[in-house]
């Protein structure tokens, strides 16, 4: 068996990345962030996703702007409501086995099933009382995206200014925001939830999820503070002070930028556990409370149902599930982008095209 001879290695590498290179020669730096990411397929693919679920729980029952007494509601294309009961529709789509409110949705052709692809009125099926469950998924996964956006935001947001504080100018400011920091981290996440939820959650989602993100931002912040100390050193910060830049302007025009990979990456996993962390709240009875819905709500009413209508759990799973899984390759896709220290990957045609290249030259 030959070796690889690490010499030819090396210099097919390099021929590799001059020729992967040349798609971002002469364009800016947010040119070339936008490219990169466009050119991560399960980023991409992600996004799709994600806005595609995000505008279907957003237009299917409708939003409400305003509160009671004022305000409007735009309606929605779904006919049902959370509110709605359909007790017939649900003895129409009775299983086999005599259970009531099965899913009327059938993706499988005639040759397989005999029934052949339909939508039905209840694709999702119904719960015991004949409540349409699409109507109640959509509005619990309206109810989770909230909070993952609001306490992401906030997290984010917090996470990031005492971090960079804490990097930046280090000394005591540094000792005392991290003492801050500890204070909160050595507290478990699920009983400040359960606190929150239990004194917050029966004024709507809204206001649990403000107070969430007030306690979420602890382990950003760390991330950053690391980040921050480590790029104050570089010789480019060390020429800007000679140039007479700013703190500020230090801070926000070339550290900031250059520590976006790690926010980025922090922030995605802070959104994904956000929604966890409601749905567990929410299964624990601290979260959203009734006559409103959330994903975890749904699974925390049905338990009791699952040998019987399995269903009931498989729609609000699969979309926590799918939420999660986006979110976090959307960050992945993003990290990639902004952070110029990752290594560029190589496709197999560059690949295949720099080998070409070595053996003309040879």
């Amino acid at each position: 068996m030959s070796k690889i001879n690490p010499k030819a290695e090396a210099t097919l590498e390099k021929d590799e990345n001059e020729i992967a290179n040349r798609q971002t020669a002469g364009l800016s730096q947010r040119q070339i962030v936008i490219k990169r990411f466009v050119g991560h397929k399960a980023a991409m693919a992600s996004l799709f996703t994600l806005i595609g679920i995000i505008v279907t729980v957003f237009t299917a029952t409708g939003i409400r702007v305003g509160g009671e007494s004022f305000g409007f509601t735009i309606p929605g294309w779904w006919p049902y409501s959370i509110t709605d009961i359909d007790p017939e529709g649900a003895i129409a789509s009775m299983c086999n086995g005599g259970v009531t409110g099965c899913p009327t949705l059938d993706l499988a052709p005639a040759f397989m099933d005999g029934d052949g692809v339909k939508f039905g009125n209840h694709p999702f099926g119904t719960d015991i009382i004949g409540t349409d469950y699409f109507a109640l998924v959509v509005r619990g996964a309206q109810q989770s995206l909230m909070v993952m956006v609001i306490v992401s935001f906030l997290g984010i947001l917090i996470g990031t200014v005492v971090g960079a504080i804490a990097g930046f100018f280090g000394g005591i400011v540094d000792a005392v925001l991290m003492r801050l920091t500890d204070m909160f981290l050595v507290t478990p996440v699920i009983v400040i939830g359960a606190v929150i939820g239990f004194r917050f959650g029966n004024l709507g989602v809204i206001p649990l999820a403000l107070m969430l993100g007030f306690f979420a931002w602890m382990g950003l912040a760390r991330f950053v503070r690391t980040e921050f100390l480590t790029l104050r050193e570089r010789e480019f910060v060390d020429a800007a002070r000679v140039a007479g830049a700013s703190n500020r302007r230090i801070i926000f025009k070339h550290i900031l930028p250059n520590a976006m990979g790690i926010i980025i990456v922090v922030g995605t996993l802070l959104m994904s556990g956000a929604i966890l962390i409601e749905t567990s709240l929410s299964y624990l009875g601290f979260g959203v409370r009734p006559p409103d819905v959330s994903l975890g709500l749904l699974i925390s009413e049905y338990q009791g149902t699952f040998s019987i209508s399995p269903w009931l759990f498989w729609w609000p799973g699969a979309l926590i599930v799918s939420i999660a899984l986006c979110v976090n390759f959307i960050g992945d896709g993003l990290r990639d982008a902004f952070d110029p220290r990752q290594r560029k990957h190589i496709s197999i045609k560059d690949r295949k095209r720099a080998k070409e290249m070595k053996r003309l030259n040879s």
